[in-house]
């Protein structure tokens, strides 16, 4: 039976390089049980491109993985990579030059939902409801101003590095004195600083994606987080988290769940998004709908929702990932 050969891209070298590696294990196993898939999975580290044995590797232009040893025609592509290079945008058009067919959204769809500041002026657009902020380009004296006024209208503001994810260079700011100092801190990871206003919502999240040309967004789900914080990074990924997930969100009319799914659905059509993303919402405590963010290569670690949402949805993750390979090769991979 002859393979097909799927290039399992994870780590990238960037501050999310760690939980990388753990949603690759995951993907990994799901591969596996698809028995005419043969896995190459490779660590994109700040030295290079390194296979399992640690040989250094890289792809030819022509799709060929490539090592001082062998030469593999790629026919898929999996690029598990939080944060840069991947939801970045950066590796999707690399894998677009090859002419490799990939899992998940092309680049001009992951650049828009990166960048905290281009995705919400697309929900603007759009009419999507979504948390009032502000933004700033640098930390002159006039951007300080303009954060002051936001922060003494709201009294509570999240302070947040434009183009990072996992809650990387996010800071509650709710003391007017300590707010030059988040904004500078959050300036070390981004030159552009979203600023907004902090409420107390429950954190909803919704698993949106295509099955052929069908897109699908499941009922949303629920983060809770520990009595007066909120999702950090540390709280989505340490085995010391005290945030509870919940497959399917309670006391939620059918009315709100409805609105929540059609703004996810309008939101993965007209930012023209591919094949899979999570979508975080809050719903304030007005019963106000806000879309928080998108991310397109959502999260797979052992407490990750969204692999969770589209199973509970009834499609097993498995089987997903051989509708998405056969469909963009033409070829039976279970």
């Amino acid at each position: 039976m002859t393979k097909l050969n799927l290039l399992l891209l994870c780590g990238g070298g960037g501050a999310e390089h760690d939980i990388s590696l753990v949603s690759a294990r995951y993907i990994e196993s799901q591969l596996a049980k698809l028995p005419r898939v043969k896995v190459h999975k490779v660590e994109m580290t700040q030295d290079g491109w390194h296979l399992d044995d640690g040989m250094r590797c890289h792809l030819d232009t022509d799709g060929n993985l490539c090592s001082k040893v062998e030469l593999t025609q790629i026919h898929y592509v999996v690029p598990c990579l939080h944060g840069f290079p991947g939801e970045t945008g950066d590796i999707q058009s690399l894998l677009t030059i090859t002419g490799l067919p990939y899992l998940g959204c092309d680049a001009e769809g992951s650049q828009i939902c990166f960048n905290k500041i281009t995705s919400k002026l697309w929900f603007d657009a759009l009419g999507i409801p979504n948390t009032p902020y502000v933004f700033i380009t640098d930390q002159g004296e006039q951007s300080q101003a303009r954060a002051s006024a936001f922060l003494a209208d709201h009294q509570a503001v999240f302070v947040k590095a434009a183009s990072q994810g996992s809650s990387v260079g996010c800071y509650h700011v709710t003391d007017a004195a300590q707010l030059q100092a988040r904004i500078a801190d959050a300036f070390t990871f981004s030159d552009q600083v979203l600023i907004e206003k902090a409420i107390k919502p429950r954190e909803l999240e919704v698993a949106a994606f295509q099955v052929g040309d069908e897109i699908i967004v499941t009922r949303p789900g629920e983060i809770r987080c520990p009595e007066g914080s909120f999702y950090t990074y540390e709280e989505k990924y340490s085995e010391g988290s005290h945030s509870n997930t919940y497959i399917e969100a309670e006391n939620l009319t059918e009315a709100q769940v409805a609105a929540i799914r059609a703004y996810a659905h309008q939101a993965f059509k007209q930012l023209r998004l591919k094949d899979m993303s999570r979508i975080d919402f809050f719903l304030t405590e007005d019963n106000e709908i806000l879309v928080n963010e998108i991310n397109t290569f959502p999260g797979m670690t052992p407490i990750s929702m969204f692999p969770k949402l589209m199973e509970h949805h009834g499609l097993a993750f498995h089987e997903y990932l051989a509708s998405c390979i056969s469909t963009a090769t033409g070829r039976r991979v279970n």
